[in-house]
């Protein structure tokens, strides 16, 4: 049985061969309208989620699949004390795959070992989220037509952002592949990203802390969003939060065919006029996840069944 707990559980030609069906889903819907058709997809969320629930379910529908499951753990037998274990047998009873997001790091692989049917992990408190992390790769190759040779800016929260640690892991198994890290010092990347990923695999970063000082360089700009309860005091929030909201003005200083991206949700990290900006490919990204996930689905059913 074949699950996806970390977007390092697919080697670099999975991947490729990932995103290859993902682009022809795009490119040909009809053909896979009935991909799944009498195939039933659970989503197991145990706590709120708006795009990758959603996102799941479209990517199911569009297969021509069922979806069932539950939005919270409050709907959920969880409210009543049953475990993740008891609860994805009985799931596993019902439906044909299974995609969990839960607050606990590593629910979702508890999930996967007592489960008869492919687990997906979507999301698992701030350990890893590999279908975004996909879903980036995905959004990287269609638009810049490689996923090689680029200058990458991860900005904001690099210290506790999953979907930040998730993309660096995945990255630095592409050739030509360079960071530059911007982020206050209280958000900076942690050590064991610095020394055991980016050190360990001879992958060339810079660390800043203005967002201006990175931009000329950039052909990507990957933008997350910091939260005030991450620092130790309010001053040093109020000092640093300017610096990390994209407008119009510091667009200015990116190169024309650099691309915006970002997780979602957003707060004021990326300023509304923005949106206009040709370069600005976060909605798109959003939708690229649907395409990423009908391939994931398509290909985790597959192997079930070998």
């Amino acid at each position: 049985m074949r699950h996806l707990m970390s977007p390092m559980d697919f080697s670099v030609e999975e991947l490729e061969e990932l995103m290859d069906v993902a682009s022809d889903i795009k490119d040909h819907p009809s053909k896979y309208a009935h991909a799944c058709d009498g195939r039933i997809l659970a989503t197991c969320f145990y706590e709120p989620s708006t795009r990758t629930r959603l996102s799941f379910e479209s990517a199911m529908l569009r297969l021509g699949g069922s979806v069932l499951g539950f939005a919270s753990a409050d709907s959920s037998s969880a409210a009543k004390g049953e475990s993740v274990s008891d609860t994805i047998r009985i799931i596993s009873g019902y439906a044909d795959i299974c995609a969990m997001r839960h607050p606990k790091e590593g629910a979702p692989l508890v999930a996967a070992s007592k489960s008869l049917i492919p687990v997906i992990n979507a999301g698992d408190g701030g350990h890893q989220h590999p279908t975004q992390t996909l879903t980036d790769l995905f959004t990287i190759r269609s638009l810049e037509g490689r996923i090689a040779n680029l200058t990458i800016g991860l900005c904001g929260d690099l210290k506790f952002g999953r979907t930040v640690h998730s993309l660096i892991n995945a990255l630095v198994r592409y050739p030509g592949i360079s960071f530059v890290l911007i982020s206050p010092e209280e958000l900076r990347v942690p050590s064991y990203i610095r020394d055991d990923v980016l050190k360990a695999n001879g992958v060339p970063y810079t660390e800043v802390e203005r967002l201006e000082d990175a931009m000329p360089d950039l052909d990507i700009l990957y933008m997350t969003r910091v939260q005030k309860e991450r620092f130790f005091n309010e001053e040093d929030y109020l000092r640093m939060k300017g610096f990390y909201i994209l407008d119009k003005e510091k667009m200015e200083l990116g190169k024309k065919n650099m691309l915006v991206l970002h997780p979602l949700p957003r707060v004021n990290e990326i300023a509304v006029e923005v949106d206009d900006d040709p370069r600005a490919a976060y909605f798109k990204q959003a939708k690229y996840g649907v395409y990423i996930r009908m391939a994931l689905i398509l290909k985790l059913l597959e192997e079930s069944e070998c």
